[in-house]
């Protein structure tokens, strides 16, 4: 059932929120789903049998590729699900209902405007926050702003005229402080207007007023022993904690819309498209371009906006981008938006494209690994301001246990990746207790005095564990060897990862989720193990070794011939004596045995 290609996509799925795309043999959208982690959710269906649903099971038969989209919540993938199924009726999803069934709030274009639910937004000039995937939470929402802002929910026409000549009356919702009767004029235009200001501002998303005021009824409750009053108002807060001001798949643009987003590199460029409908969106493809000219992304998005908007049969009068473009059709507008409603559109799109960008690289390097090397090596080249690119970089990282059997270790790294059968301890010879300094200066001098005097290949990275101090050690013994400013050397501070350069008075940083500080890292950490090993294994030999050099009349020669037999203490006290005879002698065998029986 499982195809490669079926596989690749499956292994490669994230474990976000999104919408997935199942396609048949003929490339015909057959069904449209939902998932909070789509990896695990489209997993699912390969992983069973589906024995107990035959039309799920033949559903998964004709599967043969998948397409998905990134979006930021569940609730997000819910409204994306519901609006695609209505643009596509995929074969096997059930018919939903009309999108206009999920609730928005509305507040009323008019004076003195109301604030209530629907389910029917029409264009009218009024706003509407949501849509909300719980009914619940929207009327909690509507509750606590009515709580602080007390509004009216007459459908009275408050016009100046009837408000001055008197024709209505004050109401119960007055008598019990819900409204404060702009309809007799006891609360004016602007006071009102400013009320309205606050709460479209809660609506978005400013929801810090609101915990605030609930938090401090909570307390007065609960410090009044009023627990089940409290216990409400930490219900409400709860759910005002879980509140998603605003969906990004359904918007307040109410005209239709294109949004194109591209992220490129030196042979390929990404573009992804959503295309917004009477404030809906209603599709997304995301497409991959093979440049062939050095073209830049401001020429490749045009040529792309024409072409996706030719097959999509696309009216459109607004494109939304992330650049300024030269276009000059006056028909069309093209908005490049810092804030609101439009770069939330264009930042799930740029997200999707960097996703699919990253997807794709990882299935050419899995193929072509020659690729994943260039490109790393490129951009440590770039991150580090190397003038080659480093296919062969040493690490030097100290190993001085309490003092005792010093060493260093060297790992190599060839094409960005280990070389063991290049790594090197070094055995300190000159330094007498933790010096990690003159330790450094020692090793780095024996190293590069060696290859140089074989005239063997110098690295292209030198790279020590360490800060200034030890970076400084490294260079003085490059400098004695005439090497310094030959081979590029950096240090690296474990505490914050910064790296140090030569006569460079500030560190660089590099993104914490670059791959160049990835290498690093991971050059450092092996350096660190392999010089950890290499020190426990000696300093555990040594301690066999004085344990036998304890025994009257066994020196360190015969210990060592010992170990190099039977490997462990534990087995030269096991041993036979005969055993013990053959290999140090009937006289040295005799004294091992005696020793170990007491």
């Amino acid at each position: 059932m499982h195809t490669p290609l079926l596989k690749e996509i499956i292994s490669s799925l994230p474990e976000t929120p999104g919408i997935y795309k199942y396609f048949d043999k003929d490339e015909t959208l057959i069904y449209i789903g939902k998932a909070k982690s789509l990896k695990k959710r489209v997993s699912s269906y390969f992983n069973k049998n589906h024995y107990e649903n035959r039309k799920t099971a033949i559903m998964v038969s004709r599967i043969c590729n998948i397409e998905f989209t990134l979006v930021e919540t569940e609730i997000d993938a819910l409204l994306l699900e519901n609006s695609l199924i209505k643009k596509f009726q995929p074969k096997f999803n059930i018919n939903l209902k009309d999108d206009k069934t999920y609730p928005f709030i509305c507040v009323k274009n008019e004076p003195f405007p109301r604030i209530f639910p629907t389910r029917n937004p029409i264009k009218d000039g009024s706003e509407y926050f949501g849509p909300y995937a719980s009914g619940n939470m929207m009327h909690t929402i509507l509750d606590l702003i009515k709580t602080i802002y007390p509004l009216r929910n007459c459908s009275f026409n408050l016009s100046k005229k009837n408000i001055t000549e008197l024709k209505f009356k004050t109401c119960l919702e007055f008598d019990i402080g819900n409204c404060k009767a702009p309809c007799v004029g006891l609360m004016n235009e602007d006071e009102y207007n400013q009320n309205i200001k606050n709460i479209k501002s809660i609506l978005k998303g400013n929801l810090s007023e609101v915990k605030i005021h609930l938090k401090t009824l909570m307390q007065l409750a609960s410090g009044e022993l009023k627990f089940e009053e409290a216990a409400r108002y930490k219900r409400k807060l709860d759910v005002l904690e879980n509140y998603q001001s605003k969906s990004t798949i359904v918007t307040g643009i109410v005209n239709d819309v294109d949004i194109f987003s591209i992220v490129s590199d030196e042979k390929f460029a990404f573009i992804n498209y959503l295309k917004v409908s009477n404030g809906i969106i209603i599709q997304t493809q995301t497409f991959e371009v093979k440049k062939k000219l050095e073209e830049t992304d401001e020429e490749l998005l045009g040529l792309a906006i024409a072409e996706v908007r030719e097959e999509y049969h696309s009216t459109s009068k607004e494109i939304i981008v992330p650049f300024e473009l030269d276009w000059s059709d006056d028909k069309i507008e093209i908005i490049v938006p810092k804030a609101g409603d439009r770069r939330k559109l264009l930042d799930l799109s740029l997200k999707n494209t960097l996703y699919y960008k990253k997807d794709k690289l990882t299935k050419y390097e899995a193929v072509n690994p020659e690729l994943k090397v260039d490109r790393v090596l490129t951009q440590m080249k770039n991150d580090l301001r190397l003038k080659e690119l480093p296919h062969y970089i040493e690490c030097f990282d100290n190993s001085n246990l309490q003092g005792t059997n010093p060493v260093s270790a060297c790992v190599v790294f060839k094409d960005a990746k280990p070389s063991k059968k290049d790594y090197r301890i070094f055995n300190v010879k000159t330094v007498e207790g933790p010096n990690d300094f003159a330790t450094m200066e020692e090793v780095i001098y024996r190293r590069y005095k060696r290859l140089k005097e074989e005239e063997q290949p110098l690295p292209n990275l030198i790279i020590i564990d360490g800060g200034k101090g030890q970076l400084s050690s490294a260079i003085s013994s490059l400098q004695k060897l005439d090497l310094y400013g030959k081979i590029p050397v950096i240090g690296i501070a474990k505490r914050l990862e910064e790296l140090f350069y030569p006569e460079d008075e500030f560190p660089l940083y590099l993104d914490k989720k670059s791959e160049t500080l990835k290498i690093i890292q991971q050059l450092r950490d092996e350096a660190h193990r392999f010089g950890i090993t290499h020190h426990r294994n000696r300093r555990s030999k040594n301690t066999f070794i004085t344990e036998l050099e304890n025994i009257k009349g066994i020196g360190p020669e015969t210990a060592k011939m010992l170990l190099k037999e039977l490997k462990s203490v534990k087995k030269i006290q096991e041993a036979s004596l005969e055993l013990l005879v053959n290999i140090i002698g009937s006289a040295k065998a005799n004294l091992v045995k005696a020793y170990f029986e007491q």
